[in-house]
């Protein structure tokens, strides 16, 4: 059973509306092997809760929620017999009203994710309601029931162990008798309050959900036809990837790459379960495998670009010959929850950046005065913001020769703020003020990928 099945995931454009909906459903009963599918909230919802879980004035509220129903609306009007879900789908508008009613009196991360778990849960219920249409044995499955994490919210951990079990225990059964349909992005912590995995965290979901069914495979479907060399957006002539090896492709993710959510690969690569990223849109355009290795993987493999960026700059004196004074200045860091993302050193003063994207919490600073106050004592303190970081992505970067002199001789007409280069050979990364970054990355593409 195990070794056929594929687990599909669907994002939220792709489940934004009845069209986008019934395309969806045509993928997954294009191929029997498909049973069980991961959904995203409709697009636009996740924003809406985001708003609403922040704590809005009542007339705000209000429209909020009306913004809501319609997107919801919009697809229960379309369908042959709307009544049988509308209740539950105003049952859930109730539950968010209710909550949000709560946030405006006081805001907590766990009341976020109690909020934010509604789109997932609505649009669910409506797919499912569209297979049903088409005569489809199809159930709904509510994943927090084996979707087992810790209660960081917002930003949840899944214990995988858990998990495999209760997979196993309550979806494997299932699955041998209906196609089942369920949610990305949410758990449930051991009190059974529930939890969200972080933006993107849907991936997360599809591929741990494959990691614990022993998975075939793993299809995510966005609007995009596979991972490019960089973002199209950005740069048109961007070429399609069509196999990448799990290494390169959890570089990019890592790196600002939206097709795919960081740690998304890693229940993948465990069990070497291939993954592949299509279009819902256009299911016949193909995508990309991303797998454990690749035929004669090349030296420029892709760009990545990822902004909001902060770098923090600490001077001292006592750094000169002192032991123990990066110990303390990451202790301060590890008790304040914050991870550095790039870290240089020079003998008075050590320069790191802080990734400020990726979590569902509200506020996007992640530096608090305590922080600030707490750093002060020991050092210098500089902060910059509004920077992004630009990653080339390659293979054996650091045993080429010459791959200083092709990067940098282009970049000649930007301000580079800082540089990494060495630590890893998958990756080469800089940081550029955020004004310049779009220019960065079409400069870098036609020099390196045209």
């Amino acid at each position: 059973m195990s070794q056929t099945l594929i687990v599909a995931k669907f994002g939220g454009t792709s489940v934004a509306d009845f069209e986008a909906m019934n395309r969806s459903a045509d993928v997954v009963l294009a191929d029997a092997n498909t049973r069980l599918v991961v959904l995203s909230a409709s697009a636009g919802i996740t924003n809406l809760l985001v708003s609403l879980a922040e704590g809005q004035e009542p007339s705000q509220r209000v429209s909020l929620l009306d913004e809501i129903r319609r997107i919801q609306y919009a697809i229960i009007d379309r369908l042959q017999r709307p009544d049988v879900i509308r209740e539950e789908i105003d049952r859930m508008i109730e539950n968010i009203a209710m909550l949000s009613e709560a946030a405006a009196l006081a805001t907590s991360t766990a009341l976020t994710d109690e909020l934010v778990s509604h789109g997932e849960l609505m649009s669910t219920l409506l797919f499912v309601e569209i297979l049903r249409e088409r005569q489809v044995n199809a159930e709904w499955f509510d994943v927090r029931k084996v979707m087992r994490t810790d209660d960081r919210f917002g930003r949840a951990e899944p214990e995988v162990d858990v998990l495999a079990e209760q997979a196993t225990a309550q979806l494997q059964p299932r699955i041998a008798q209906a196609l089942v349909v369920t949610q990305g992005f949410i758990g449930s912590e051991s009190k059974g309050r529930t939890t969200t995995l972080g933006r993107g965290g849907s991936d997360y979901t599809a591929a741990l959900l494959g990691e614990a069914l022993h998975a075939a495979r793993v299809d995510i479907w966005t609007d995009v036809p596979g991972i490019y060399t960089t973002d199209p957006r950005v740069v048109p002539t961007a070429k399609r990837i069509d196999e990448i090896t799990f290494e390169e492709a959890a570089e990019m993710a890592t790196f600002g790459a939206k097709v795919l959510h960081p740690a998304t690969l890693l229940p993948a690569v465990r069990r070497d379960i291939p993954v592949f990223v299509g279009s819902s849109k256009d299911p016949a355009a193909g995508g990309t495998r991303v797998c454990n290795e690749t035929k004669n993987p090349p030296l420029f493999r892709a760009l990545a670009l990822r902004r909001k960026q902060t770098l923090l700059t600490l001077h001292s004196l006592n750094m000169l010959h002192t032991p123990g004074f990066l110990a303390e200045v990451f202790s301060i860091l590890a008790r304040h929850n914050i991870s550095v993302d790039l870290i240089t050193t020079s003998e008075v003063s050590v320069a790191l950046t802080l990734d400020t994207t990726g979590s569902t919490s509200t506020g996007d600073s992640l530096l608090t005065q305590a922080l600030l106050t707490e750093l002060s004592s020991l050092c210098r303190v500089e902060v910059e913001e509004n920077l992004a970081l630009v990653a080339l992505i390659g293979n054996q970067l650091s045993k080429a020769c010459g791959v200083g002199k092709e990067v940098f001789g282009v970049l000649e007409p930007f301000n580079l703020r800082m540089i990494c280069y060495g630590a890893s050979s998958y990756n080469l990364c800089f940081l550029v003020p955020g004004a310049d970054a779009e220019s960065v990355v079409r400069t870098l593409h036609h020099n390196l990928f045209e």
